[in-house]
């Protein structure tokens, strides 16, 4: 029998919680910032690649003004 696939939302949560189980007691600092950045970079790179690069397709489907995109794929060097 297999595994049963994970959704995101699972996968995020037991990433998180080796996150914590790793700091070994130690307190975390700007969580949200590096999550956020961690999960854009994937998230662009599958939406451009979906939409062949062509950034107003892309920021459509994401809902997000073009400029919008366009600085968020500078800020994580993919133009």
């Amino acid at each position: 029998m297999s595994a049963q696939p994970i959704n995101v939302e699972d996968c995020v949560r037991q990433s998180l919680q080796r996150y914590f189980a790793d700091l070994d007691g130690e307190q975390p600092d700007g969580m949200y910032d590096m999550l956020v950045h961690l999960v854009e970079k994937p998230l662009l790179e599958v939406v451009m690649q979906q939409a062949q690069n062509n950034q107003s397709r892309a920021a459509e489907w994401l809902g997000l003004n073009r400029n919008t995109l366009r600085k968020k794929l500078q800020q994580h060097e993919m133009l």
